[in-house]
């Protein structure tokens, strides 16, 4: 059986890190995705999220196969969405950015397990709005993401040439007593 696991990424996790980068732009491409075909995410945002203590890296038996980053709001982008935030716009939230599995962790039905420790980290931090965003064409991820409890609730904008994304929130409500 693997050991599998979810830790902060480290500075020596960034060749790992930007070869599941360079994997996942590669099947977006396949997938016809317009989605991370420029030069982001690049090797300078994974070392500042990893000095920043935002980067996690999910492994199996000790090999880095995934990476997200989990990001404290507010997100500028995140401010003008075309719909409705259910805790408003100004709420204290998470976001989960920059998510993607390498070839050594597809199809070892690892994505629910790895959003799981994710937002189950969050929780444990005192974190009830989670907050992420993926292109209109990525329909794997849309899947991920409502599969994993998100709502659609909008659309957003990002500084990129397709800069349209959809806006998908987790509120953990704490169960009445």
């Amino acid at each position: 059986m693997p050991v599998i696991f979810v830790r902060p990424g480290r500075p020596e996790d960034v060749p790992a890190i930007m070869a599941i980068i360079a994997g996942a732009r590669a099947f977006l491409h396949s997938q016809h995705i317009d989605q991370w075909q420029g030069s982001y995410p690049n090797q300078p945002a994974v070392e500042e999220d990893i000095a920043a203590g935002h980067n996690r890296v999910l492994t199996v038996d000790g090999k880095v196969v995934g990476m997200a980053s989990l990001i404290p709001g507010p997100d500028p982008y995140y401010k003008c969405l075309e719909g409705k935030w259910t805790n408003g716009a100004e709420a204290a939230y998470y976001a989960i950015h920059r998510f993607a599995l390498g070839d050594a962790g597809r199809g070892l039905h690892l994505t629910r397990p790895f959003f799981t420790a994710l937002i189950s980290e969050l929780y444990r931090d005192g974190v009830r709005d989670v907050r992420i965003d993926t292109h209109a064409d990525n329909k794997i991820m849309q899947h991920v993401v409502k599969s994993n409890g998100f709502a659609p609730r909008g659309i957003v904008y990002l500084d990129e040439p397709v800069a349209e994304r959809l806006a998908y929130q987790l509120v953990i409500d704490e169960p009445a007593k």
